[in-house]
């Protein structure tokens, strides 16, 4: 009886001996962090923000989990190097997904441009023959600055942003200005027909 005592107590004693010495994976967490920060470098969180932010949750849940075992006095880290190696490969994944992003970022800067080039050309030859009166001119003028502006970002700036890797600012600035453009448009078609002129023939 004494004997099944001794050896239940050792058995017992070995558990929690075991368990209490269960280490944090710190080499598998310093790792899933290094892939998070080489998505992040090569642009996750610029080109793929919502998976970006995803990696970062995940990551957050993991630490949660690590400071919770810390506490316990039966401490396992099965869980956390689970979702650790799933989080590596996924940080992974994310990374090289930013390289296919970025050619679909430049595909739709490429055909922004070559629509944006038609619009100003459109804009520049409604203003050149726009109906100015005494009220108008002031406004023509105005839209003629606008659309000089446009020109001026489409040929200079534009290039400039996609040669620095200043992807998604050309891009917004492109969409931004299609809408500039369109309203500028508008407007001076509604001066036409107000003066009861043809619009030009492009």
């Amino acid at each position: 009886m004494k004997n099944r005592f001794l050896v239940s107590f050792v058995v017992i004693s070995f558990v929690v001996l075991l368990s209490g010495c269960a280490k944090v994976p710190q080499a598998e967490l310093d790792a899933v962090n290094a892939a998070i920060e080489d998505a992040r470098t090569a642009g996750a969180d610029v080109y793929l923000p919502g998976e970006f932010a995803a990696l970062q949750d995940s990551m957050n849940v993991i630490n949660q989990l690590v400071e919770e075992q810390k506490g316990k006095l039966f401490k396992s880290y099965k869980v956390v190097k689970a979702k650790v190696a799933t989080l590596t490969t996924a940080a992974a994944t994310t990374k090289g997904n930013v390289e296919t992003k970025k050619v679909e970022v430049k595909n739709e800067i490429d055909a922004l441009t070559t629509e944006l080039t038609g619009l100003v050309a459109t804009a520049k030859a409604y203003v050149a023959k726009a109906p100015r009166g005494k009220e108008g001119a002031a406004a023509v003028d105005a839209i003629n600055t606008e659309v000089t502006n446009l020109e001026t970002g489409l040929t200079t700036d534009i290039p400039a942003k996609v040669t620095a890797g200043d992807l998604m600012p050309a891009l917004d600035w492109l969409k931004a200005s299609k809408e500039k453009v369109n309203g500028l448009i508008t407007e001076l078609t509604a001066a036409y027909e107000k003066a009861g002129k043809k619009l030009p023939t492009l």
